[in-house]
């Protein structure tokens, strides 16, 4: 089975003013040289982390990694209710992305990058198709709707007690009403005592959606820092609440747009938390995508997943 990669270290790293007040930190692995692959993390609001780094050859890839607006080492920090959210968008991250690779002087690049990240992926190479060599996708998501009402409301059929902790810990919400908006609420409510509670509960019914999966961490929300976790469920709510200012179900409709770019989507067959028909209905409509789907997998993979994974980026590194 293909192992990860031995750790490497940013041989480069800065922080790009994209506007508005924001930092956004970037850093390089890798080979100077070699293809340009830029990681895109989900969340949204999780920020870049290392392991990642080690699913691409150093010697023949130069990998850019970045923390989108707002957490991570990207300055304002979400987890500060001061932090002003309106130049925190879909758009906004878009618009980073260019900025990033004209900064790098980057004329095109791989994408790679699942969940919130693969909504963030096929947007960015929608609107700027040139731009992109190829597209590795694990744990398809593109945030409709359905896919958001799924995770915050669908899955409680599974986990009832769990959802009806997950709906009182917003006081006065309606069980058909809308849930993630009011947590956006309170994860920006002035009082700490109120956001820290928010960010509790939503962790708790995060890693409940995820607790059916054989591998990975019990409790890959909650037991991140508390900074981290703060800035998670604040930018994650935002977003949510506002469908990604995302056309519903226009990022399948427009798939064409991929036309010519060769896409790789791993999906894990026990995903409750994005059920693996929207990396069926993805592959359908992108010619150039072929799916597998790895039966022992959930959204936070298992080493047969990540074995795809690297394989894919391998068979790119030498096109």
């Amino acid at each position: 089975m293909t192992r990860p990669y031995p750790p490497i270290e940013p041989h480069d790293s800065g922080m790009l003013d994209v506007g508005d007040g924001n930092l956004v930190y970037w850093e390089v692995c890798g080979n100077p040289g070699g293809k340009p692959a830029l990681v895109v993390h989900g969340g949204p609001g999780s920020g870049c982390g290392t392991g990642v780094r080690r699913s691409f050859d150093p010697d023949r890839y130069r990998v850019v990694l970045f923390d989108q607006r707002g957490c991570g080492r990207s300055t304002p920090h979400a987890s500060d209710p001061a932090t002003d959210m309106r130049h925190n968008t879909t758009g906004h991250l878009l618009a980073d992305m260019e900025r990033l690779r004209e900064h790098l002087g980057i004329d095109r690049w791989l994408l790679f990058g699942g969940s919130w990240g693969s909504t963030l992926i096929l947007a960015y190479a929608q609107r700027h198709p040139e731009r992109v060599s190829e597209i590795v996708i694990p744990s398809v998501t593109t945030t409709r709707r359905s896919e958001i009402d799924w995770l915050y409301r669908g899955a409680g059929r599974f986990f009832p007690e769990a959802w009806e902790r997950f709906l009182a810990g917003a006081p006065g919400t309606d069980p058909d009403g809308d849930i993630v908006g009011a947590y956006a609420r309170l994860a920006a409510d002035p009082d700490p005592a109120v956001r820290e509670r928010a960010t509790a509960d939503w962790c708790a019914w995060e890693d409940t959606v995820l607790s059916l999966e054989q591998h990975g961490a019990a409790r890959p929300y909650g037991d991140r820092p508390s900074r981290a976790r703060l800035a998670l469920v604040r930018i994650c709510s935002h977003y949510f609440s506002h469908g990604a200012w995302l056309e519903e179900g226009a990022l399948l409709r427009d798939a064409g747009r991929l036309a010519g770019i060769p896409g790789v989507l791993v999906h894990g067959r026990r995903d409750m938390g994005g059920p693996p028909h929207t990396a069926w209905e993805l592959a359908r409509a992108w010619p150039d995508a072929r799916l597998t789907v790895i039966p022992d997998a959930g959204h936070k993979g298992s080493e047969a997943m990540q074995a795809e994974v690297i394989g894919a980026l391998d068979r790119f590194a030498g096109t």
